[in-house]
Formats: C-alpha cells, structure tokens, sequence
C-alpha cells in the first residue's frame, strides 16, 4: 500500500517522471546529485517506496535526535559523525564485503550549499568493496529522475570523478545556484 501510495504522490501528484536503465544489483553504491534541498530527501526517499528499493544512505548527526533520529534509522539512515577521526569509508567498505545486500546512497557533494570539491568517500567505498558505482540524478526542471550510467572504479580517481561530474553537469537542482561540477570539469566541457 505505500508502494502505492509512493508511485501515486511521485508520479501523479508531483509529474515526477524516471528514465532509470539498470536493475541495482544486490551490491553498489548510488551516487546521487544534485543536492541542493531538503525536498531531494523526499523525492529520494518517495522513489525508493515506489520503486521498492531498500537501501542506506548518509546524513549528518545532528538529524539524528529524538523521534526524527528514530525515523531516519528505520529509513536507512546512517548517521555521520565528521567530528571524529574515523575512517568511515573503511567500514563501511568492510560491512559492504561482510553482508548480502549493500545499496548505500550518498550525495557527492556532501551539503546542499555550493561546492565544487566533491567528497570522495562514495568512490574509495566502491574501490574498496569493488562496488559499482550508479549515477542517479535528480533534474528539478525537468522533473526527472535519471540512472543512465554507471561505473566500476578504475583506480584513477581524477579520470573516474570527470567522468562522473561530467554526466551530472547538466542536471537542474532545486536551487541550480548552488550546484557545480567544478572548474576543471566546466572548462573540460566547454571546449
């Protein structure tokens, strides 16, 4: 039922629409931009219902208190402590090894303010565990969501990130402001 629910409120309701090419493997990671407002979380978390997916994702600590904390646990939320030194992207690449199924959804950006230095604990995560990696992109103007790529990592993670912000530089965010695929991927496609 909110499944349902899910697909009616996405699809109907919002005219959200999906061009997604590939089936997820058991084990990948979702690399998902742009991430520019909270309304990706609903959107993502509405396409995961209707599309029956069941996976994690990342959000910083301070979301995890009280009744929102318990929320986002039951949802797949991880919480991330950037305070501690801690090598997250170790663990999480062990636990990704050590389980059956591990689809774990992470926005390269790492805030929903403008950035152009993209974190890059999704591609050691992949590299690690030999996960691929699938490109999601969530287009406002166009009310899309799109899967049309995926990689494997290669190892040459200069050449790997190009390739991976080049096929998000021309999705729209909510507020396209405060999306950037960085200054060498932009003079990259400029030529």
């Amino acid at each position: 039922m909110l499944q349902t629910l899910s697909k009616f409120l996405l699809y109907k309701c919002m005219g959200w629409k999906k061009d997604v090419r590939f089936k997820l493997p058991k084990k990948a990671i979702i690399c998902l931009a742009p991430h520019t407002s909270n309304w990706d979380f609903l959107i993502g978390q509405l396409y995961a219902e209707a599309e029956g997916l069941r996976g994690n994702f990342l959000m910083k600590k301070e979301w995890f208190i009280g009744p929102l904390g318990i929320l986002f646990r039951k949802l797949g939320g991880i919480p991330v402590y950037r305070d501690k030194h801690t090598s997250m992207t170790d663990r999480l690449a062990e636990m990704a090894k050590e389980v059956d199924k591990f689809q774990l959804c992470i926005t390269p950006e790492g805030t929903r303010s403008l950035n152009s230095n993209w974190k890059m604990g999704f591609y050691y995560i992949a590299e690690k565990a030999n996960l691929p990696i699938f490109l999601y992109g969530l287009d406002y103007e166009r009310k899309l969501i799109a899967c049309t790529k995926f990689i494997n990592p290669s190892g040459d993670i200069d050449t790997d990130m190009q390739d991976i912000k080049s096929y998000f530089k021309d999705f729209k965010g909510k507020y396209p402001e405060l999306f950037t695929v960085g200054e060498r991927s932009e003079e990259r496609f400029s030529r």
